[in-house]
Parts: structure tokens; sequence; C-alpha cells
């Protein structure tokens, strides 16, 4: 039995990061997920068939972003950008994006924008 969630956004966010992921399991590509919170954003390739995680960056490494600046579309920017390098140094030029729910404007299309521009496709 499903349990009710009373907060309405979080049972909105909920339901959309469902639906975008049963979309996104057919795929056998590598997934690229992206969160976001109020003060840092995090991406994360993960390989579709077996779960595990091939790699991850967020705004919380102080060698990416400074700390004064974590929250902004800048830092977002520098998070693809970083997650790209990852992807090529493992030799990923196809990924899917996982935007988990999230609207896809401000930082995560930040993020999806400078994962664009470092070369990965999608």
């Amino acid at each position: 039995m499903k349990k009710k969630i009373p907060n309405g956004k979080r049972r909105a966010w909920l339901a959309r990061k469902a639906r975008t992921r049963t979309t996104l399991e057919r795929s056998d590509r590598v997934m690229l997920t992206v969160f976001r919170s109020s003060k840092h954003t995090y991406a994360q390739l993960v390989e579709n068939i077996s779960g595990k995680t091939l790699g991850s960056v967020s705004t919380r490494d102080r060698s990416l972003v400074d700390a004064s600046a974590s929250g902004n579309m800048d830092a977002a920017k520098k998070v693809g950008e970083a997650i790209a390098k990852i992807a090529k140094e493992k030799s990923i030029d196809q990924v899917v994006f996982n935007r988990n729910g999230f609207l896809f404007h401000g930082r995560v299309k930040a993020v999806a924008e400078g994962a664009r521009e470092a070369g990965l496709q999608f």
C-alpha cells in the first residue's frame, strides 16, 4: 500500500520524478541525473542496467566553485562541464538526461547546457 504524502508540493514532485524515471529506465544508455537543493546542485552518472554510480560532481566541491557562489546558474553550468569531463574520461559520449522531477529551467537547464557544450549528447 502506498504511503500518503500530506505535503502537496512534495507529492507533486515525487509524482513527476516517478513519471520521468519510468520513461528513462527503458533506455540502455548511461543516465545523467541532476538534483538541486536550495544551496547546491548535484549531478551524477548512473549506469542504467546495474544502477552503479560511475561519477558524481556537486557545487559542494570547493575546487569547482567558490564558497560564496554555490547556488547560482554559473555554478550549475560548471557542474555540467565537470560531469561531461568525467564522462569523457570513461569514454561515454551519449547519455539520457534525468531531470529528476525538476522543471527544465534555471539551474537544471544550466547543468544540461554545460554538459552539452563540453561534448555530451542527449
